[in-house]
């Protein structure tokens, strides 16, 4: 025990360098956002973050954009709890058959005009999991998709790129 304490302590954290308070690739990238949400809605963008039946992967991934290393919040992009609230969907994981119901009356609760994001290689069609006999696949099978993150899972830098592309 005292052996991994003292190579803790020497090695120090394994954490990644924070960015710079002023990053111009970072600060031209909040402006951008921004200016498109506004551009677009007349006000910061909404996101329910819905999981139909993912390993989990990529809901630790979109955690991560609410740290402190990427704080979405900086860049005008808000989580919401309600699908009432959003303007954007924000789909992880395959369609099981349990969860088409429930994703389909969540896209009718969502008011125009909306987006729906399915994030993740099992979003785009099943990925691990297509063929399984719960499973209906992608979330094309059950609503329309306006963009595809591909990834297993998406980096939050890829999540933010994404969310951006949707903007423009």
């Amino acid at each position: 025990m005292r052996k991994i304490l003292l190579e803790s302590l020497l090695k120090g954290p394994l954490a990644e360098p924070s960015p710079g308070a002023e990053d111009p690739e970072l600060l031209a990238f909040a402006a951008q956002v921004a200016s498109a949400a506004r551009a677009k809605l007349g006000r910061s963008l909404s996101i329910r973050e819905i999981d139909a039946g993912s390993c989990n992967g990529c809901e630790l991934e979109i955690n991560a954009l609410g740290n402190a290393f990427y704080d979405l919040e900086r860049f005008g992009l808000r989580f919401v709890a309600s699908p009432r609230h959003a303007d954007i969907l924000l789909v992880t994981g395959p369609v099981t058959k349990n969860m088409g119901e429930a994703l389909l009356r969540t896209y009718q609760a969502t008011p125009a005009p909306k987006w729906v994001v399915a994030a993740g290689a099992c979003a785009l069609d099943g990925g691990l999991f297509a063929g399984s006999y719960a499973c209906l696949g992608g979330v094309a099978a059950a609503i329309p998709v306006d963009l595809y993150i591909p990834g297993c899972p998406p980096t939050p830098t890829a999540l933010l790129e994404g969310l951006l592309a949707l903007m423009g």
